[in-house]
């Protein structure tokens, strides 16, 4: 038996590691299954997590993320304090775009997409808040791994990169080039990478307008009108220095 399995908390872990986004919504049985847990022991462990507000049941029988979970994440400081500083930029340049607006972060060789405004009238995207995606397959990821610790851009270079799309940038020689170019010119346009419907416009978020970076802002539109993505370099300069300046002074004002 792993360690994790093991101990009270580690089975707790189990269960609330087995729902995510392809996975919402599970019977018992199958939550069981993917934690590799006794069912008797997925059964107490699921009714204490419910108890307590972490998992509900549905009228169904399935069961899904509780409220409680959601009250307990959004207090998150990496993300809290980055989204409300963000969020009043990410609103002006969505008025000044009437395109997708997302926010996000990186963890480890991951992307974490922490906000986003979105139009009814905006293309469709296969990242939402909450989404997790390797940090290179995303304009924004690219922006993130390009200012990201050697010892992280190396091994997501070392690594196979997933071809999302025929355009997708796999080869590490074509994508270290590109890292370069990011550092160099700041604003990256991700030409269909990850999906053939987008194409992203990304930039650096940093804790002054010359701190480390901290968040990437991305605009992304419609493949079809990607004509306009050089057009949206300077709104969304203006976005980055304005989250970078209001981060700066908070960083400046905690001291």
């Amino acid at each position: 038996m792993s360690t994790t399995q093991s101990t009270a908390a580690g089975k707790v872990l189990l269960v609330l590691s087995a729902f995510d986004r392809e996975h919402p919504a599970q019977p018992l049985s199958e939550i069981a299954q993917r934690t590799g847990l006794a069912l008797s022991t997925t059964h107490r462990v699921v009714a204490e997590l419910a108890a307590w507000g972490a998992l509900e049941r549905a009228e169904d029988g399935l069961w899904h993320v509780g409220l409680r979970l959601w009250e307990i994440a959004s207090g998150c400081p990496r993300t809290q304090i980055l989204r409300d500083t963000a969020l009043p930029f990410m609103q002006d340049l969505y008025e000044a775009t009437h395109e997708n607006i997302q926010l996000a972060v990186r963890e480890g060789t991951e992307l974490v997409f922490v906000e986003r405004i979105a139009g009814h009238r905006s293309v469709q995207l296969l990242t939402m808040v909450g989404s997790r995606f390797p940090v290179g397959s995303t304009g924004m990821g690219r922006v993130l791994l390009a200012h990201a610790p050697h010892d992280i851009q190396e091994e997501v270079l070392e690594s196979p990169l997933r071809a999302w799309t025929p355009h997708t940038v796999t080869n590490p020689k074509t994508l270290r080039a590109q890292l370069d170019r990011i550092r160099r010119e700041q604003v990256f346009v991700s030409d269909r990478q990850l999906s053939e419907d987008t194409v992203a416009v990304a930039a650096p978020v940093r804790i002054g307008r010359s701190g480390p970076v901290s968040a990437a802002l991305g605009i992304v539109v419609a493949a079809r009108t990607a004509s306009r993505a050089r057009g949206l370099r300077e709104p969304l300069l203006r976005a980055v220095y304005g989250i970078s300046d209001e981060l700066g002074k908070r960083a400046r004002s905690a001291v």
